[in-house]
Parts: C-alpha cells; sequence; structure tokens
C-alpha cells in the first residue's frame, strides 16, 4: 500500500503514558489503518517519539476580519468602560477587502502553525463596512484552504433592529459564503427582536446559529432562556451554540444547574472565550475582581456541548494572543480552577472533539476513513499537553505536511 504519510510510535488522546504507542497511516488523503507495526511506503514517515496525536485543533470562535487592528485604533484610556465595541467601530470605515485579507492571513497562519485545522470566524456586516468583511476573509479562506476548512458566521456587532440597512447585509451575506447565522444582542435596543430574526434568518437560509450572549455582571435577563425556548420550538437542537455567556460564572450553583439543565436538554452549546472575557470581566470592581469566565466543564458534566476559542487576537476586545488553542485552555483551567486530570482531558475536548460535534464535523478524529487531518503535540498524553502549554511538533492536512516546529534543545557547556 502506497501511502501519503506514517506516523509511527505515537499515543492516542485517551492513552495513558504508559500504554502503548500505535502508529498511523494515511492513503489519499485519509486515514487508512491505526495499529502498531504499519509497513508500507510512504511520501512522508514521521517518528512520533511516543508523542500525543489529535485529529486536529478547532477554534469555534474567532473573528479574522477586526483581527490585528490594535496598533490603529484609539487607545484604551479608562479602565471603565473598555469602549472595544466602539474603538473598533471608529476604524471600520478604513477596512477594504485586501487590508482584511491581509490581517485575516497573519492571523490564520499564527492559528496554522498551532494546529489548527478547522475553524468558524465571525465576520461583522454593517453600513459601514459592507460586506467588505466577508469578501476579505473569504480571500483569505481560499489562500489557506490547502491547511485549513474555515466556515463563516455572518453577524451584526453594532446591532440589527436599530441599524439600518445591516439586515439587509446579513441577507446579502448568507447569500454571498455565510453557511452560519450569529448575533450580538447586547448591543441592540430590542435584545428580544434580534435574538427572534436570527432564528428566522436560520430557518429561511437552513443554516446553524451561533450568538454572542450574556456578557455582563450579573444572572439579570438572560437572553440564553429565550434562546433556549426558540431553539426547542423551531427544532434547532444541535444547531445553535452561544458564546461569552460571562453572566453564568456569577450565579450560584443551584441557579446555574438550571440553565445547563435547560440548555442540554434543548440542545444549546457554549463556547468559552477565556482571554476576551477575562480581560474584559470585572472592570466595574476595584478589589475582589470577577473572573468573568464560565465553568465549561460543570456545563459539560451536566450535559451541555462546551468548546474554548480565542475570539479576537490582537484588538481592543483582546490585544493579547497567538492563535494557540491549547494555550487557551491552560489559561482556561486556571481561571476556573480545574486541574485534574479527568477535568483537563475534558477540557482537551473542547478544542478537539467537542468543537468539531459543535460545527457538526461528523468526519472529525482519528478513525479510519476520516481525513488526515493530524496534530502531533510534544508532550506524552493530551493532560500533560494542556498542563505544559506544549507546542505542536507537526500538523498535517489531509496527509499531506502543514506545519513543522522543531523540539527545543538545550546546550549545555561542553
Amino acid at each position: 500500500m502506497s501511502l501519503d504519510l506514517l506516523l509511527r510510535d505515537v499515543r492516542l488522546p485517551d492513552a495513558r503514558a504508559t500504554d502503548p504507542t500505535v502508529d498511523i497511516a494515511v492513503a489519499d488523503g485519509r486515514i487508512a489503518e491505526i495499529r502498531r507495526g504499519i509497513t508500507g511506503t510512504a511520501r512522508e514517515t514521521v517518528e512520533g517519539g511516543g508523542r500525543v496525536v489529535a485529529g486536529g485543533f478547532v477554534e469555534t470562535h474567532i473573528h479574522l476580519d477586526k483581527t490585528c487592528i490594535l496598533g490603529r485604533c484609539a487607545c484604551e484610556t479608562t479602565r471603565n468602560p473598555h469602549r472595544a465595541m466602539e474603538r473598533v467601530s471608529e476604524i471600520k470605515h478604513t477596512f477594504t477587502v485586501e487590508d482584511v485579507t491581509a490581517r485575516a492571513s497573519r492571523t490564520l497562519e499564527k492559528c496554522i502553525s498551532h494546529g489548527c485545522t478547522r475553524m468558524r470566524t465571525h465576520v461583522e456586516v454593517d453600513p459601514k463596512v459592507g460586506l467588505r468583511g466577508l469578501e476579505g476573509v473569504k480571500a483569505a479562506i481560499a489562500r489557506y484552504a490547502w491547511a485549513i476548512d474555515i466556515e463563516i458566521c455572518v453577524m451584526p456587532q453594532e446591532g440589527l433592529t436599530n441599524n439600518p440597512g445591516t439586515d439587509e447585509l446579513m441577507v446579502a451575506a448568507l447569500k454571498n459564503g455565510a453557511t452560519v447565522v450569529g448575533a450580538a444582542p447586547n448591543y441592540d435596543t430590542d435584545r428580544a427582536a434580534q435574538i427572534r430574526r436570527v432564528f428566522e434568518l436560520a430557518r429561511e437560509f437552513d443554516v446553524d446559529i451561533d450568538m454572542h450572549l450574556d456578557s455582563g455582571a450579573s444572572a439579570e435577563e438572560l437572553d440564553t432562556l429565550l434562546v433556549c425556548e426558540l431553539t426547542e420550538k423551531y427544532g434547532w437542537g444541535g444547531r445553535v451554540a452561544i458564546g461569552h455567556v460571562t453572566k453564568l460564572s456569577t450565579m450560584p450553583y443551584r441557579e446555574f444547574d438550571v440553565v445547563a439543565k435547560r440548555m442540554a436538554d434543548v440542545g444549546v452549546a457554549l463556547t468559552v472565550l477565556p482571554a476576551t472575557d477575562l480581560y474584559l470581566g470585572g472592570r466595574d470592581q476595584e478589589c475582589h475582581v470577577r473572573r468573568n469566565t464560565v465553568d465549561a466543564n460543570r456545563l459539560s458534566d451536566l450535559g451541555v456541548l462546551c468548546s474554548i476559542s480565542s475570539n479576537n487576537i490582537l484588538n481592543p476586545f483582546t490585544p493579547l494572543g497567538d492563535g494557540q488553542l491549547i494555550r487557551q485552555a491552560n489559561l482556561y483551567a486556571n481561571i476556573v480552577q480545574r486541574a485534574t486530570d479527568a477535568d483537563l482531558r475534558a477540557t482537551w475536548d473542547m478544542f478537539t472533539a467537542g468543537s468539531a460535534k459543535l460545527m457538526r464535523q461528523g468526519d472529525y478524529g482519528i478513525a479510519v476513513g476520516n481525513p488526515g487531518d493530524l496534530v502531533v503535540v510534544d508532550a506524552p498524553t493530551a493532560v500533560d499537553a494542556v498542563r505544559e502549554i506544549a507546542p505542536v511538533l507537526h500538523a498535517f492536512k489531509r496527509g499531506r505536511r502543514a506545519v513543522t516546529r522543531a523540539p527545543a534543545v538545550l546546550h549545555p557547556p561542553a
């Protein structure tokens, strides 16, 4: 059998450091065999050295259209309010298709270098930017199709019902490349109306929903409950995700668990965005500042599908970051104080298998017949990788090498 790729001596994500390793063979872009002692001629053979292998990392929530604009925005002059949305809004009229493509490409190269092979990017439309963000991101997607598969979620960041012309642009985007519809009701004068309109668009175009929802300092007026109601009403279970939902982090467990059960029962998933939520949250407090990040492990234990993602990179919402999902998972685990092996293994799923399930990617994972999208991490197990923020050494897309990173070498004196 002629192979595209033969990975030798690697450890599957569920394995312990003491478990035996396996080989993985990829032929015609797909996984052909998984077992010890595979033989055959391969275009490339890689010795894994007992390291853990993943099915490629999955970024479910990022903003490629407004990445890498930090130096162009007004400085953050006050801690509270942060004015992140306003500071981005002030420069959106300067975005060109070429500019968006260049900035999106810069961030995509970082994400790819850290093992991301699938992604959902949110893209804003409104009268200030029109469809330029969409067109710029589409060009970047085409440029990097050899390394990563990307879907677009169109969203109205600055309001929908109170921002004339935005609804028409949402429809235009859904006719021109967007395959998911999003929302940001916090910035709308009629939050419920925006949510209801997004469900109408989802049903009209038969697309999934991914909303920015319930960022705030208290759990009053949870829009999540309306989303659950509409998900159940329209039979959209398994096709709805909500991001941030930092209000849940302010709730006592007895109330939190009620909301979690409702989400689990109707099929609403949640994406935690630790870098943004931690950076923007608790700004009304001078001491004992809230962590502002929801405990996705508790949600997961209660049946809610969860993912961890980057959100923004190098802009006023998130001025720090490099597209490394293992780093996000490690940050998240610190914030919510989850460090057992079981907790960290569950956290690993939140940027691998769980994220793929949120995006309804049925061909994800290390299984015969699935695409040869594989990432080798410099750690013996998934748990060790999250604990130590282990780097990606090799990444492959459909069996073709996409990334190489050499392991660190120490040079003691002779």
